[in-house]
């Protein structure tokens, strides 16, 4: 599991890719990709007409010489030998890491909520907004990856991950639906939250438009233009919604299991926030990846795009925090979360190689550092092991 201060596993730059970044990107993934051995059968076939991988010349066996992220013509349903092996070890974590909702008691909150001295209303705005918020979001992660993004990668080991992702998008979905079926929330009111409430219509509608690119049945990558919508695509999903629109939500409702407040349903956030933390470094070492075998993609142009879609995503997420927070509430209040997302930004613009955008920015919430470190220690409500192992006997009787 990562933390704020472990680098993901990326890869060394090609010379042209660092001298056009002001920010060295991290450097940890050069034992497994070898960039100076020759991309055998590595064209630029688009990856949609190879995305099941049956090409009448892949005929011989798959050399790890021959994969790629993107535009590989290579058997994509050979799954080794590997190329990427920090895919292949993110996979195994995140089925070690498995966990389903209703193992959490929601008793306490259930209490909690009924009783009309347990939350104030600004504690209860927070949380009916975050349920409103993360009951819709975490589909549009799924549908992404299942319906773009998973046929757009030609590399089996990260496919496998996407695949474990995508089912651990749909827990986190279930899981906010078992909160709000659990304190009796209005359906109605929470689900259609995305649709009418403004400052959650319009975190939707700026990722709608990435969807949008890599669902269209149309859509193909190999050529430089289509390559970098994806590229684009990829950075909006990993750096900005699982890396930055979620940030407000998770502080909010830890901060309240914090104060003993909400217990069952911060413990479950805390297990979303340990299951995105790693999709997001996932989607970062993918990001980097391409990069460095694509280093064309990387012009100062495309470098500014992607600074201005991060600009946006700090404005629209900070309207956010405000809609939720009108007044201060737990030890929080809104300005305070204009740092802390000034800080995340940093993080993210850092680890795919690109200038801090607001230099100077600190964490003010640094207990959220721990919870994203999950390894660490016991779930602090003392109610389970975080990191807890799947696994048993099968009973056939």
């Amino acid at each position: 599991m990562l933390s704020w201060d472990d680098e993901p596993a990326t890869t060394t730059l090609p010379q042209a890719v660092r001298a056009s970044a002001p920010i060295k990107p991290v450097e940890a993934l050069a034992e497994d990709l070898d960039l100076d051995r020759p991309l055998a059968a590595a064209a630029a076939t688009p990856a949609a007409n190879n995305a099941n991988g049956l090409h009448p010349e892949n005929t011989g066996r798959v050399r790890v010489e021959d994969k790629r992220i993107i535009n590989c013509r290579s058997d994509v349903n050979q799954l080794v030998p590997f190329k990427y092996k920090w895919a292949w070890d993110k996979y195994l974590a995140g089925c070690a890491n498995h966990w389903m909702p209703q193992e959490v008691n929601m008793n306490r909150d259930i209490a909690l909520w009924k009783d009309p001295n347990g939350l104030t209303d600004d504690e209860r705005l927070i949380v009916r907004r975050n349920l409103g918020f993360f009951v819709t979001a975490d589909s549009l992660a799924a549908n992404n990856i299942v319906l773009g993004t998973y046929r757009h990668i030609t590399n089996p080991e990260c496919r496998q991950f996407l695949l474990r992702q995508a089912f651990e998008e749909a827990i986190h979905t279930h899981a906010y639906q078992y909160i709000v079926e659990s304190l009796g929330l209005e359906e109605g009111e929470i689900f259609n939250m995305y649709h009418e409430v403004p400052s959650i219509r319009d975190k939707d509608q700026f990722l709608h438009q990435f969807i949008e690119t890599l669902t269209d049945p149309e859509f193909q990558t190999g050529t430089t233009e289509n390559d970098q919508k994806l590229l684009k695509s990829l950075i909006v999903f990993s750096c900005i919604m699982e890396g930055l629109f979620f940030y407000v939500g998770f502080v909010q409702i830890l901060a309240l299991g914090r104060q003993n407040k909400m217990t069952g349903a911060a413990e479950q956030y805390q297990y979303i926030l340990r299951d995105e933390s790693m999709h997001c470094n996932f989607g970062i070492d993918v990001v980097n990846t391409i990069k460095a075998e694509n280093p064309h993609l990387w012009t100062p142009e495309f470098r500014k795009e992607i600074s201005d879609l991060m600009l946006r995503g700090v404005e629209l997420e900070y309207r956010y925090a405000e809609d939720t927070m009108p007044r201060g509430v737990l030890g929080l209040n809104a300005p305070m979360f204009k740092e802390y997302l000034r800080y995340v930004a940093n993080r993210r613009c850092q680890q795919i190689g690109l200038d801090a955008l607001f230099p100077g920015a600190t964490n003010p919430f640094p207990w959220m550092s721990e919870l994203i470190d999950l390894k660490k220690e016991k779930n602090f409500f003392e109610t389970r092991v975080t990191e807890y192992q799947t696994g048993g006997a099968l009973n056939w009787e």
